[in-house]
């Protein structure tokens, strides 16, 4: 069992892949988590699999939301109990796939559910991304995004680690998006 001060990291696989079928980001992942020293708590969430309702703006009329339920509920705690956040997310669009834009709406929600306190906890935390696509340029308005609800957040950024994606496996033949993975997560954060 890992001690309170072991990494827990909280991966959130943000694909639309239909399920039993890995894919290019994924492997990647999975690369990069292999690498992770023992004393290291991994918590694995598919964010399609979950029933997360769509988030709805109560900003200016209500001020205010509820506690989560459900697997809303299941959800922000795996995140509040994380001390690092790792979204694998492929490149759909030149951004994040629905499931994490939902999940990302809903900090919204959790900012404002009362005595949640969930900014202050959030703050501090760590958020990386692992992601592929055709090529680099096509993943930074994704890469972008995801730093600045870093920074928005007051977490610490580790970066992204990247791989040439495509028809399944392509990763794989990645040599440098391989040995990066090796190391993107044992490596100490900014």
């Amino acid at each position: 069992m890992p001690s309170s001060s072991s990494p827990h990291l909280l991966f959130l696989n943000a694909s639309t892949r239909e399920p039993g079928h890995v894919g290019n980001t994924e492997w990647l992942a999975r690369q990069a988590a292999a690498a992770l020293p023992a004393p290291a708590l991994q918590s694995w969430l598919h964010l399609a699999r979950l029933d997360l309702p769509p988030f709805v703006d109560l900003r200016h009329t209500a001020g205010s939301y509820p506690a989560p339920e459900g697997d809303l509920r299941t959800l922000l705690d795996a995140t509040l109990a994380a001390s690092e956040i790792v979204f694998v997310s492929p490149v759909y669009w030149f951004s994040i796939p629905s499931p994490l834009k939902t999940y990302l709406d809903h900090w919204s929600a959790w900012m404002r559910v009362p005595g949640l306190e969930f900014k202050e906890r959030m703050a501090g935390k760590a958020l990386s991304l692992v992601t592929t696509s055709g090529d680099r340029a096509k993943a930074q308005p994704m890469i972008d995004s995801v730093e600045l609800c870093a920074r928005f957040l007051g977490m610490r950024f580790r970066g992204a680690l990247w791989g040439k994606g495509g028809p399944p496996g392509a990763v794989q033949a990645d040599a440098a998006a391989v040995r990066e993975a090796a190391g993107f997560l044992a490596a100490p954060l900014p």
